[in-house]
């Protein structure tokens, strides 16, 4: 896997760069007493950080919904997205165009509304035509409207429950097929906050006006401050050996200041300040509010033997799964494998070996396991 391109330029990313991302969770093998084998994720002095998808897209300029610039890319790359990361500078520093300017010239509260319209217009031009159509359809023949048009978005990842949730959001008439433009990009923009719920990480927030903080928060989306600048720096000098960092962390400690120089020790001592007041760079807090808030998700573990967390090859707690809060035994079985959905017969509760049934709501950092016919 090649490096991501960093640069201060429009267009810096024109090819969708793939990656992973960790959240952090505390490892139940802390109660069991004894040490975890992690498999599909890690465990660290306690800390079961559990693997994301992360996707770097390109950025989008004004009419990116009819093509303009890498518009229809970035726009193609949100399909799958189960949640969006706006990178936004809050310093102001950078224009529409993605163009350096003055810190402070340009209004970055302007941006996320940019970015919420074009998402909507985006939507709104995949529908086009053929709403009526299925609007029509859904009246005459009698047939549900929200899975019409869940067949229709079926590539966006849009669930039929998003859609009814957007059609109440929308407050628009309760006939689809006597809408009019306006109406259907009001639903398209109830669809788009609901189906691609957005989380902005202010960057640059270390040199920002406070008053383009309170811009950002007065959009209603949920704002991290961060300093991407810190923490790249920071991972820097924990590779090289001269402090000791865990991402997420609030703080850092120096290992070897003779290696320094004056301007690197000034600079570590500034980020150290920052770092006191924001409880860390921010970088690591952006990904587990998107995950933990945001997509409300949690972390199960399933296992074979439900006394000692094992799994078939005796390995304790292997797998972490993140699943969304309200979750039951049987949406597990369906994540660890279709054959375990398919086959159900119960779960056992791992903490008190109880027996539950496929409807048991599933808890932060239940043990689990899957009993199926064979």
């Amino acid at each position: 896997m090649t490096a991501a391109q960093v640069a201060s330029y429009p267009f810096t990313t024109i090819e969708a760069n793939r990656g992973v991302g960790h959240v952090r969770g505390t490892c139940p093998h802390t109660d069991l007493g004894v040490a975890c084998s992690p498999s599909n994720s890690l465990c660290e002095q306690g800390t079961r950080f559990v693997p994301i998808e992360l996707l770097d897209v390109a950025g989008l300029v004004p009419d990116a919904h009819s093509g303009k610039g890498l518009g229809n890319k970035f726009l193609d790359d949100l399909r799958v997205a189960d949640a969006f990361i706006h990178v936004v500078d809050a310093s102001g520093g950078t224009d529409f165009e993605g163009n350096s300017v003055g810190v402070g010239t340009h209004d970055p509260s302007m941006d996320v509304s940019f970015l919420e319209m074009e998402i909507s217009y985006w939507i709104f031009g995949i529908l086009g035509k053929d709403f009526q159509k299925i609007a029509r359809q859904s009246k005459l023949a009698g047939k549900k409207f929200e899975r019409l048009m869940q067949e229709k978005l079926t590539g966006l990842s849009i669930t039929e429950s998003m859609i009814l949730s957007a059609l109440k959001q929308s407050g628009n008439n309760d006939d689809p097929s006597a809408w009019k433009d306006d109406e259907l990009l009001r639903f398209c923009q109830a669809l788009q906050k609901i189906s691609k719920p957005m989380i902005v990480a202010a960057n640059k927030t270390d040199i920002a006006p406070s008053e383009n903080l309170k811009k950002l928060e007065a959009t209603g989306y949920p704002i991290v401050p961060t300093s991407a600048e810190y923490e790249l720096a920071l991972r820097r000098a924990a590779n090289a050996g001269l402090i000791s960092y865990a991402p997420g962390e609030a703080s850092f400690d120096m290992i070897d200041g003779s290696k320094l120089n004056d301007s690197q020790q000034k600079a570590l001592e500034k980020m150290a300040e920052w770092m006191k007041g924001a409880r860390g760079t921010g970088v690591q807090t952006v990904l587990e509010k998107v995950v933990f808030d945001v997509l409300d998700l949690i972390i199960v573990y399933p296992v074979e033997d439900e006394t000692k967390w094992t799994d078939k090859q005796g390995r304790v707690l292997p797998d972490a799964y993140l699943m969304k809060r309200g979750s039951n035994a049987k949406d597990l079985a369906f994540k660890v494998h279709t054959d375990l959905g398919d086959n159900f017969i119960r779960a056992i509760d791992g903490r008190t070996h109880m027996a539950v049934g496929h409807d048991h709501i599933l808890n932060e950092n239940d043990v689990v396991k899957i009993v199926s016919r064979v």
